[in-house]
């Protein structure tokens, strides 16, 4: 294989991977938490490694998602939501599978569990 061919082959590998997990659009999720069930919809818009968008839980409303970032199938994300007066950070890391993503969601230094968010269709 000459340099040349191999770069390019090299190059469409990279931008691959990249295409294969855009995640813009509406996602949702159900899930038990410490104070109890919560129903969330996220809209992503992904603009190359960088992920902006909403989140909306059903009791709360909607906030702005800060430090999005979408890394192959790797995304995280923070949440930063008023709770009785305080900034509470909500963190979420998470892989990207198909029309799934898995996330470990840590909220402030409370508690971490995981959740699974599904592309609303």
């Amino acid at each position: 294989m000459a340099r040349r061919e191999f770069l390019i082959l090299a190059a469409v590998l990279l931008v691959v991977p990249a295409l294969a997990t855009d995640i813009s659009g509406k996602w949702t999720s159900e899930f038990d938490s410490q104070i109890g069930r919560q129903h969330y919809t996220w809209e992503f818009k992904v603009q190359g490694e960088s992920l902006t968008g909403t989140a909306t839980q059903s009791e709360r409303g909607t906030t702005e998602i800060k430090e999005g970032k979408v890394k192959g199938d790797e995304v995280s994300f923070v949440e930063v939501v008023q709770v009785q007066g305080q900034e509470l950070r909500i963190s979420h890391k998470g892989k990207v599978s198909g029309d799934e993503i898995r996330f470990t969601r840590k909220v402030g230094d409370f508690t971490e569990y995981e959740i699974v968010a599904k592309r609303a269709k």
